[in-house]
This record gives C-alpha cells, structure tokens and sequence, in this order.
C-alpha cells in the first residue's frame, strides 16, 4: 500500500469508518457477469438488473475515473424502537445518506472534503452509490457477501457502504478472515416471506418486499405477495434477523437523532389518519424511498398490515379509510372490507 493509499484508508478510520479499502476502476467490470448470472436465474428481472450494468464500466461516464475508494460504516448501534420492530427495516430507521441531523452524514461530507484536500477529483453518489457497492467492497477485501445477498464484516451485515471514484490509481485491498456460511444453513432462504431469495445469493428484487413496500407495490390488493408482506410497513429485516452470523451483532448504544420523535407518530392506526401535509413533510424526508407525490403508499401499506395481523380496533380505521381523499386509498381499504368480511 502506497503512502497515499494509506492516509485515505487512516483518515476514514479516523472519521468512524469501520473498514475502507481502493481497487482500480478495471476490478468493477466482472461484476457484469454477475448481473448476467442473476438474470439467468430469475428473466423477469432482466429488465431491472440492465439499469445497473453502467456500474461495471464506469469510464464511460466517468472517463477521468481510476480508482474506487469504499468504506464501510456500522449502523448495528442504535437503539431500535420497539414498536417499529418488524415494521419497518432498520437500513431505513438508522439511514444516514441524506439525513444532514446524523454524525454519519456530516462524517462522510469530512471526508469527502479530505479526498479533495489530497487533490484527488471525486465523484460520489449518496442516494443508491456510485457503483455496485457490495461488489466494490468484496473486491476490496473488506467482507464478504452471504447467501442472502448482504454485505457482512466481523460486525454482521447492519452496514452502510458509501463510494467514491477518484482520478488516481491507488489500491487498499484487505485479505478477509471471515467464516463462510455454515455448510448446510439455509434459514435465509427458507424464512424470505416471498420467497424472492430462491437460492442462496439468487434473489428476485421485484419481490422482495422491502420493494414492495417502497418503489413496488402500486396495486396491493391484486398483488399476489400482498400476504406474504406481512407486518412491515416500509422494508425488510427476515433475512438478516434470522442470519446466525448476525447473532449478537446488534449493540444498541447510541440513539439516532430525531428518531425518537418521529417513531412516536409510526403506526399503522397513525399513519391511516395522518395529516398528508405531515406524511410529506416530516415522514417523507426521513424514509425517502417513496416520493413525495405517492405518500399514500404508506396508508395502502398500513391497511395491508392491518389485514395480515388483524387486530379488532383496526376495524374503524379501515372504515374511515373508505372516505380518504386519494383513490389508491379509498380502492384498499375497500378491498380490506372485503376481505375481513367487515360491517358498517
């Protein structure tokens, strides 16, 4: 590792990284095949996997690129509010890209502002990555990724991964110490509701539901995993809740900032008789995966757990529901009605 090598990988330790490591723009482009691979096995997402073949070949829209720097960031600290245990998925409660109230967020502009103190060019992206970042970080040595298609270090998989592409060739690549899965372990794949994860590291994105319960699900009463979504309101933790090699990972110390507030206006009986003014402008930001026009998601989602884990006194929200201004809504809760075999 070159001295630059170095200060880069010792400034993001410094700046509360767990791991970083730089492979060479070129290391990226067998991650195609891996895009070809999952396509093979699941053609109904061929479509889907296209969009993110750019990120193999990034010198066609980044010509100057030589290098990838990745990092990786522990979110498995915070403290996970008990109520929104199994509603919505803890990337998303403890999502630091663009929240600018979070240590993470402010940590990764410091080091950003770093790479350009070296005189480096950058280029990050801190909604969806740069590139494939799993893959970046497997080929940087920095982990491995497991049968159920996440990311894990010695910290299990609770982990954010952030890019750059910078204009010099450097390269940081650690040799991981990590167990592989158990041999005969299957417990994510048998445990995904959907069964999106068929095999081990084959999984459909179209339905899984943590993008069910975000960008896919726009008609939840004809959807035919509408079931199997269960409880959650917004993502996904199954797979990596029943993980072994996530036993004991989670150590809740820290609180999350503003998390607390928030989380305190998060149920499903809330969220059917919240304000859209309030869904907008105070839940939209935190869980950005759904825009802010198509906040009635989260009320056709809560009325989809509401039929899943029936409970009584869902009874007159899925009534009122009947008279909410927006059509997507007023259509679910019709089918809810329905379904329960509910009574006026």
């Amino acid at each position: 590792m070159n001295s630059l090598s170095n200060q880069i990988k010792t400034a993001a330790l410094r700046m509360g990284y767990e791991k970083c490591g730089i492979i060479k723009i070129a290391d990226m482009a067998d991650y195609e095949g891996k895009l070809k691979e999952r396509s093979e096995h699941v053609p109904e997402a061929k479509a889907f996997d296209e969009k993110f073949q750019r990120f193999a070949y990034l010198q066609k829209t980044y010509p100057w690129a030589k290098s990838v720097v990745v990092c990786v960031r522990q979110y498995g600290k915070y403290k996970v509010p008990e109520h929104l245990q199994g509603r919505i998925g803890k990337y998303y409660l403890f999502d630091s890209r663009r929240d600018k109230h979070s240590r993470d967020f402010q940590d990764s502009l410091k080091f950003e502002a770093y790479l350009k103190e070296l005189g480096l060019k950058t280029e990050t992206e801190r909604k969806f990555g740069i590139t494939a970042l799993r893959w970046a970080a497997f080929k940087a040595g920095l982990g491995l990724t497991r049968r159920n298609n996440f990311f894990y270090t010695e910290s299990g998989s609770w982990l954010h991964l952030e890019a750059w592409l910078i204009d010099q060739e450097l390269e940081a690549i650690e040799t991981p110490a990590l167990k592989a899965c158990p041999e005969n372990c299957n417990r994510c794949v048998k445990s995904c509701p959907t069964a999106s994860l068929s095999q081990p590291h084959i999984m459909n994105p179209l339905a899984c539901v943590s993008f069910l319960t975000t960008f896919g699900g726009r008609d939840l009463p004809n959807d035919k995993y509408n079931a199997q979504i269960g409880c959650w309101l917004f993502g996904c933790d199954v797979c990596q809740d029943v993980c072994p090699m996530n036993k004991n990972r989670w150590q809740a110390k820290e609180e999350f900032p503003a998390l607390s507030e928030l989380s305190s206006h998060i149920s499903p009986e809330k969220i059917l008789t919240m304000d859209y003014s309030f869904l907008e402008e105070k839940v939209q930001p935190k869980f950005w995966y759904i825009d802010k026009q198509d906040v009635w998601k989260w009320k056709v989602n809560a009325i989809n757990a509401m039929v899943n884990d029936y409970q009584e006194h869902y009874k007159e929200y899925i009534l009122k529901a009947c008279y909410d201004s927006n059509e997507k809504v007023r259509e679910m809760a019709a089918w809810a009605i329905k379904k329960l075999e509910l009574s006026a």
